[in-house]
C-alpha cells in the first residue's frame, strides 16, 4: 500500500521515523512518502518537506508567515493528489494537519491520525470537525482515550508512548564520555525563535555552576554556525548534535524547554526545570486561551507538579539557580522525583511498544477496507 505521511517538527520525525520501520514490517510492498526530516527519510521514506521549513511557533510567528504556510498547504493538496495514497497519516502538527485532513476526507481518502493534538488543552470545539474527517485517531496519553469516550462519544485506540520505545532502546547503547565533570544538559529546542529566547538564560546560569560542564543539545534542523554565534560568550559551555540521547544519559540535571523533550528527560530519569518563554503578546493570548494546569507533559500525565515549570517572567538566572540547586543537592526532592518518574514510566507503558501497535492497527484497519 502506498501511503502519505506528515510530520512537521522534530519529535513527529522520531516518531514517525519509528512508525514508517514498524508499517514495513507489517506491509512489506508498502511504498512511503512523506513531510518530516532526516530520520524518516533514513527509515525509507521518501521525503517532500523538511519540517525545519514548516516550524512556526505562536500567534504572531504565524500571522508572519501566513502566506508561507498557505503556500505549503497548497503544495501539500497538490502532491497527495499526485502521489494517489491509500492512506494520509497525520502526526500530531494540528495547525496544518487538520486543515489537510478535512481536505483529503473531502476528496475520498482516508485518514488516519497518529499522535493526537492537544486539544484537551486548547482549541476543544475542533474535535467535532476532526470526528468527521479523521477515520482512525491513535492516542499515545492514557488519559486521552477517555476523554475522547467519555467527552465525545468517540472511540479511539491508545497504543502507549512511542518514546518508552526509545528511551529503552538508548539506555541498551554505550555511552560515549562528554565531559570530565559533572553534566548538566541545556536542552533549548528544535525551532530557531524558542533556542533564542531560552538558550541565553539557561547559559547565563553555567556562570554560577563551575563545577560542572553545561553541555547544549543543538537541534538537528539547525546549522552549527546559528549555534557559535550564541554561545561565543560562554568558552566553558560546550554542545553535542545528534547525542542528545547519549547527553541525557551522562547528565546529573538538566534545563529543558517545555515540549517532548520534558518526558523524554523524565523516562532517562534526569531531574529538570522546565523552561517556557515565548514573545509577550503570543504568551498573553495563549495564557488566555489554554486552560490546563501545567505546560509539561510529565506534569500533565501525573496530574501534579513533579518537575518545576519556570515560564515567561519567571524564567530568570536567578530562579534557574535555586531550582537547579534544589536538584543537585536535596536528598528529599531527589528521591521524590525518581519516585515519581517510576510512576510515570509504568503509566505509559501499560499500551506496548507504540510504533508497532499503531502500524499493526493502521495496516489491519486498511486491509478490512
Amino acid at each position: 500500500m502506498r501511503y502519505y505521511i506528515i510530520a512537521g517538527e522534530a519529535s513527529g520525525d522520531l516518531h514517525g521515523s519509528n512508525l514508517i520501520k514498524e508499517l514495513k514490517k507489517s506491509d512489506t510492498a508498502a511504498e512511503i512518502r512523506c513531510w518530516g526530516g532526516d530520520r524518516m527519510q533514513q527509515a525509507g521514506g521518501e521525503l517532500v518537506k523538511h519540517y525545519r521549513d514548516l516550524a512556526f511557533m505562536g500567534f504572531i510567528e504565524v500571522a508572519k508567515n501566513l502566506g508561507t504556510i498557505l503556500r505549503n498547504l497548497q503544495f501539500c493538496k497538490d502532491d497527495i493528489t499526485q502521489y494517489k495514497p491509500d492512506a494520509l497519516i497525520l502526526i500530531d502538527y494540528p495547525g496544518f494537519n487538520l486543515r489537510i485532513a478535512e481536505w483529503a476526507k473531502q476528496q475520498g481518502y482516508k485518514v488516519i491520525y497518529y499522535i493526537s493534538p492537544q486539544v484537551w488543552a486548547w482549541k476543544e470545539n475542533r474535535v467535532v470537525k476532526m470526528k468527521q474527517c479523521i477515520d482512525k485517531m491513535l492516542v499515545i496519553l492514557p488519559f486521552e482515550k477517555e476523554y475522547y469516550k467519555n467527552k465525545w462519544n468517540w472511540e479511539v485506540d491508545y497504543v502507549g508512548h512511542p518514546l518508552i520505545e526509545v528511551v529503552e532502546e538508548a539506555q541498551l547503547k554505550p555511552s560515549k564520555p562528554l565531559a570530565d565533570k559533572p553534566i548538566i544538559a541545556l536542552l533549548p529546542g528544535s525551532r530557531k525563535q524558542e533556542i533564542l529566547k531560552k538558550l541565553p538564560i539557561m547559559l547565563e546560569v553555567s556562570r554560577l555552576f563551575p563545577a560542572y560542564q553545561f553541555v547544549v543539545a543543538k537541534a538537528p534542523g539547525q546549522e552549527d554556525s546559528f549555534y557559535e554565534s550564541v554561545l561565543a560568550a560562554y568558552p566553558n559551555v560546550s554542545s553535542v548534535r545528534d547525542a542528545t540521547y547519549n547527553l541525557l544519559l551522562q547528565s546529573r540535571a538538566a534545563l529543558v524547554t517545555s515540549g517532548t523533550a520534558t518526558l523524554e528527560t523524565a523516562l532517562f530519569g534526569v531531574p529538570e526545570v522546565v523552561c517556557y518563554k515565548g514573545s509577550n503578546i503570543s504568551y498573553q493570548i495563549a495564557k488566555r486561551l489554554i486552560k490546563v494546569k501545567y505546560i509539561s507533559l510529565v506534569n500533565l500525565i501525573m496530574d501534579k507538579l513533579v518537575v518545576k515549570e519556570l515560564i515567561q517572567n519567571d524564567l530568570t538566572p536567578g530562579n534557574l539557580r535555586t531550582e537547579l540547586d534544589a536538584l543537585l543537592t536535596n536528598k528529599a526532592t531527589q528521591q521524590q522525583l525518581q519516585q515519581d518518574y517510576a510512576a510515570l514510566q509504568h503509566l505509559l507503558g501499560q499500551g506496548g511498544h507504540a510504533s508497532a501497535r499503531a502500524a499493526s492497527l493502521i495496516v489491519d484497519y486498511l486491509q478490512k477496507k
